[in-house]
């Protein structure tokens, strides 16, 4: 029996709570699985995690954890070539994107509205995004800020579920000028990938232009740069090599004498 995400979240629910049933199918092929027991006390019926469910929710809590450090190092790697590119990045901002009201019908070019009748506007559908890099170029001419957004992927099921939430790609593309994913070698191929954004392919020790990100103007709302000045960049990365120009050797006389 397969077992999905829907199982292992109701399991891990049980094992946090006092275990009240629910009685629907996902606990029933819990049950018949061998992770969960039915304890019956007096006229109240609860379900306890069997060992072999405290087994399966510590492989599963494994592979989670090894999914999230492999994204993290891949992230980590994404921000110092764009720092190295000479951009100013933010890892783990929470941004907040307007988009079209569902089913709100565009506007034709010459229509007439007459003076009586109130023009109301579509409310704006807010979503939250958080994007896994978001960079600007350090420029002080505002036409020049090129923001991107940097979506990390490293595995092909996370990537899916991704691409069937769209409105979470397209709060990436209202907050950006250009917008790209970033996928380990081997999870997808680039023309799985719409068109609006870029594909970079990581490999072991590098990173592969599969397709060019489309640019479009962009500045930034308010909204974003106070979301922006309340969480510190990254750091500068600490290249020892560069840092080693600047150095004076032992001995030798200052600069300008």
């Amino acid at each position: 029996m397969a077992l999905g995400t829907p199982h292992w979240r109701r399991l891990r629910e049980i094992w946090r709570s006092a275990g009240w049933p629910c009685q629907d199918l996902i606990e029933v092929e819990l049950l018949a699985a061998g992770l969960l027991e039915r304890l019956t006390e007096g006229p109240q019926e609860r379900l306890r995690v069997t060992d072999a469910g405290i087994q399966a929710l510590a492989a599963t809590l494994h592979r989670n954890r090894q999914a999230r450090d492999a994204h993290e190092q891949l992230v980590g790697r994404v921000a110092l070539e764009l720092q190295r590119a000479g951009r100013i990045v933010w890892r783990g901002l929470s941004l907040r994107a307007g988009l079209p009201a569902d089913g709100a019908p565009p506007a034709e070019a010459g229509t007439l509205i007459e003076a009586s009748a109130p023009m109301r506007l579509p409310r704006p559908r807010w979503v939250n995004a958080m994007p896994d890099v978001f960079s600007i170029r350090h420029t002080t001419v505002a036409d020049y800020l090129d923001v991107a957004v940097h979506e990390i992927k490293v595995s092909r099921a996370d990537l899916l579920g991704e691409l069937r939430r769209p409105a979470k790609s397209q709060a990436y593309l209202a907050l950006s000028s250009q917008c790209w994913f970033v996928l380990q070698a081997g999870i997808a191929e680039p023309q799985e990938i719409p068109e609006s954004f870029g594909v970079l392919l990581a490999h072991a020790r590098h990173l592969e232009l599969a397709r060019p990100a489309p640019r479009r103007p962009h500045q930034p709302d308010f909204a974003t740069w106070m979301a922006l000045a309340r969480h510190a960049c990254e750091p500068p990365p600490e290249d020892e090599a560069q840092g080693r120009l600047g150095e004076p050797e032992a001995g030798s006389p200052p600069e300008g004498r």
